[in-house]
């Protein structure tokens, strides 16, 4: 039986493997904070937590194991909406300008600057909570790996529970922050033809994981 901090650490451990895995969420935080800032990490992963807590309520309602039956049908979707949403990062990298954005854009903790407005911030967090209901692996894994250690933890009652969920948000914060932060810091490297070239990769490269994760799924 784990004890509160053991779960933490343990969680922790667990949902920065995860984290650390290439995919579309790592992608849009990467796009993001290109267009919107440091924040951009946390931001996305708040919408990412949001999801994830609506997973821990199933899994606490004993439905992880109805939908584990359609998984390929969830992961199949899921192809789809990442082919979709990397066709449109990449159409719309033509028209992409990091200088009209670093010039016209207001980001939070630049001196001199207003916060950037709600609607940014609600894209930002859409593209989030996207991303990871789109992303088969999300699935995959708390259908597997994260139903297990929750309920795991919940053989120690509600609290182990939730804390295997706050473990690994810290780990999915700590990361995507960090990935948002270098990469804010290194846009001024950049002109904008090659800022172009890489929100058209980031689309090119959601495509490819879509029609991947699409194939997988219905060759079962």
């Amino acid at each position: 039986m784990y004890t509160f901090q053991e779960m933490l650490h343990v969680a922790f451990a667990i949902g920065l493997t995860g984290a650390l895995t290439p995919g579309p969420p790592l992608i849009a935080t990467i796009r993001a904070s290109f267009e919107h800032g440091w924040y951009a990490g946390p931001v996305i992963t708040a919408g990412h937590c949001l999801v994830e807590l609506v997973v821990f309520i199933l899994i606490l309602m004993g439905l992880v194991t109805v939908a584990g039956q359609y998984l390929w049908l969830i992961a199949a979707s899921g192809g789809i909406a990442l082919v979709i949403f990397g066709i449109m990062t990449f159409m719309g990298s033509r028209s992409a300008s990091l200088s009209r954005t670093m010039n016209e854009g207001t980001h939070i903790g630049e001196a001199g600057r207003e916060p950037i407005g709600n609607n940014g911030i609600s894209q930002v967090f859409l593209s989030g909570v996207v991303t990871s209901i789109a992303n088969p692996f999300f699935w995959a894994w708390w259908l597997s790996v994260g139903s297990a250690m929750v309920v795991a933890g919940l053989e120690g009652g509600l609290v182990l529970g939730a804390a295997f969920l706050i473990g690994h948000w810290v780990a999915d914060i700590t990361w995507y922050t960090l990935v948002s932060v270098t990469v804010h810091q290194g846009r001024t490297l950049l002109s904008d033809s090659r800022y172009r070239t890489i929100i058209a990769l980031c689309g090119v490269l959601l495509v490819i994981f879509g029609i991947w994760f699409f194939f997988a799924a219905v060759s079962r």
